[in-house]
């Protein structure tokens, strides 16, 4: 099983890679082409590096015995207070190949985790209505409560704000995540 914990600076060009390769094999076919081919872990590295920096604990990654970052999620302060919830996760992804082996699931769970830590009793995230991922939410006991279109590179998505009102009430009952400080 992956180690949960606090991504680090030295995590940034690996956190690059999973989100670069995540976003290409996810939205193929629902963005356009051109906005996935010119994404790069060059750029995505200096964001991540400013986020770590700016957001100490707020980023997190699952890593395997040999320290290899598997996937990663991010979360902090509701950017926007549409919604009455607080948190939010602005991220989470897992490479490819390691879905569906329940490191999402770890990583979600920490993120709420980290989300309480933080006096977040509620949080949401958006997700674009084309992505399978979607399900993964709904599993877990998000529900959809907002809805918005979105532009990227000229393509107008659909996409679903998915809540949790309860978060310490989450973590009892679909189970208990360690901080990812520890």
């Amino acid at each position: 099983m992956p180690l949960i914990r606090a991504a680090s600076i030295a995590d940034v060009q690996a956190i690059a890679r999973v989100d670069v390769e995540t976003w290409r094999t996810t939205y193929a076919g629902i963005l356009p082409d051109h906005v996935l081919v010119e994404m790069s872990p060059r750029h995505r590295s200096a964001f991540w590096t400013r986020f770590v920096t700016r957001h100490p604990g707020d980023v997190i990654v699952a890593v395997d015995s040999r320290n290899q970052v598997l996937g990663f999620g991010s979360c902090g302060t509701q950017r926007d207070d549409c919604l009455p919830s607080g948190g939010e996760i602005f991220s989470i992804y897992v490479q490819p190949d390691q879905q569906g082996l329940g490191i999402g699931r770890q990583l979600l769970l920490s993120l709420f985790f980290r989300l309480v830590q933080n006096g977040h009793k509620a949080c949401m995230l958006w997700v674009l209505d084309r992505n399978p991922s979607r399900f993964f939410y709904e599993r877990l006991g998000g529900r959809v409560v907002a809805r918005q279109t979105l532009s990227y590179g000229g393509r107008e998505v659909g996409a679903s704000a998915y809540a949790w009102a309860d978060l310490p009430e989450t973590l009892n009952s679909r189970g208990r995540a360690r901080s990812p400080t520890e």
